[in-house]
């Protein structure tokens, strides 16, 4: 088994160079089932958000592929430009990394919540092209698992934790108080959403965009007004905020047709990736254009928390745990195959027994050859914990099945 990836992020990669290698879903999945058909991958996962885009591989131990380079290649960028943003992980450091992304600790807002519900998606994505292994599907799910005991245990931050409400914070910032503040949100998705409640939880009064084909099947959120997307321009004249959160592949937000307002937004926010705003709409008179990057938010500083270190050794240890026992499998084949044999050249077996009796002299030196091969490693009380073990899984089963089970220690050690 071989894990590597490689992944951009705003640590290195400016908002400019990421959007070129951002994805809906549509587009993640169609790419996800392209990569996966590539020489030398065994499984794939894609995850781009709006902080970074990611691609995991599960390729043979011998496996050189450079994910970096499939990514740009298999849309057509010269990977060039991106050298220097790129950072690919292998191995544990790959695992581990993937673990802290879901927990929010590489976010760009720390402890962010949507993460966790974008890896979930991003290898739900690749399972229904095909492309998710057993080792990235175990990989992901306990990234997924360790990302949900960080949030359900540790108190982070005490500030926003989603680009939502880093927003708001920020307009309260510079407006001071919202409330009776005209806003127009374009966009219903799950940030637009999120958005309008929470510009109006702040006081606003919200107008939020509807494209008309989506009428009737999307849920606005209560108290805001709606309009077309279409009037999207006339619907800014006079509003104090514009924000924008739409997963369009164009601009939502022309400067051009800004400008040719009599009483433009003062306050516009895109948090969308790619941008929904068109750059120069920043450089109007009386415009301040903020995006995802230019939000800021608050860094972790110093080391992470204990409680949290535990939490990512953990689950690295139980990752490393089923990986290594993947990997014992065809050994473990071939040691029954051997212990099969070995037994069955015992005379013993040459006797007329009853079956009990043939299941008990079979078992006694199977045992027998496994302990004595690890004399050197074995204690009493592992044994004792297996014969444990085995006993409940047995009584469990007979009682399934509405019959006593009982197999005497002596038959299992």
């Amino acid at each position: 088994m071989g894990i590597i990836m490689s992944g951009l992020d705003y640590q290195k990669a400016p908002i400019a160079l990421r959007e070129q290698l951002s994805f809906t879903k549509t587009q993640a999945g169609a790419l996800t089932g392209r990569l996966a058909q590539g020489e030398g991958i065994l499984g794939c996962v894609l995850l781009s958000t709006c902080n970074r885009t990611e691609l995991y591989l599960s390729c043979p131990p011998e496996g050189r592929a450079a994910p970096d380079r499939l990514l740009c290649r298999a849309v057509g960028l010269d990977p060039g430009p991106f050298a220097g943003a790129f950072v690919t992980r292998r191995g544990e450091e790959a695992v581990r990394h993937l673990m802290e992304v879901a927990g929010g600790l590489q976010s760009q807002i720390w402890g962010e919540d949507q993460i966790l519900s974008q890896v979930k998606e991003a290898i739900a994505i690749a399972r229904e092209q095909g492309a998710a292994d057993p080792v990235l599907e175990t990989l992901f799910r306990t990234a997924v698992s360790a990302g949900k005991e960080i949030k359900t245990k540790v108190r982070l931050t005490g500030v926003a934790v989603s680009a939502a409400a880093r927003a708001v914070e920020v307009l309260r910032r510079d407006l001071g108080d919202l409330q009776g503040r005209r806003a127009l949100v374009i966009g219903n998705g799950e940030m637009g959403r999120l958005s309008a409640a929470l510009l109006r939880e702040a006081g606003c009064a919200v107008t939020v965009t509807l494209r008309t084909y989506r009428h009737g099947e999307t849920v606005v959120p209560a108290g805001c007004a709606v309009t077309p997307y279409g009037e999207r321009y006339a619907s800014m004249e006079g509003m104090d905020i514009l924000l924008s959160a739409t997963t369009s592949p164009h601009y939502t937000v022309s400067a051009r047709q800004m400008s040719m307002l009599k009483a433009r937004p003062s306050w516009v926010v895109d948090l969308a990736m790619p941008r929904d705003v068109d750059p120069a709409a920043g450089d109007l008179p009386g415009v301040t254009l903020y995006n995802v990057d230019t939000l800021g938010a608050e860094q972790r500083r110093g080391a992470l928390p204990q409680t949290v270190t535990d939490i990512l050794d953990s689950h690295m240890a139980r990752f490393y745990e089923w990986s290594n026992y993947r990997r014992c499998l065809p050994a473990i084949e071939a040691l029954k195959e051997a212990i099969a044999q070995r037994v069955l050249t015992y005379p013993e077996l040459e006797e007329d027994l009853e079956a009990e009796e043939l299941v008990e002299l079979a078992v006694s030196r199977a045992v027998d050859l496994l302990t004595g091969g690890l004399k050197e490693r074995i204690r009493p009380e592992d044994l004792e914990r297996c014969a444990g073990k085995i006993r409940v899984h047995t009584a469990a089963r007979g009682q399934r099945e509405g019959r006593h089970a009982h197999i005497p220690f002596s038959h299992v050690c």
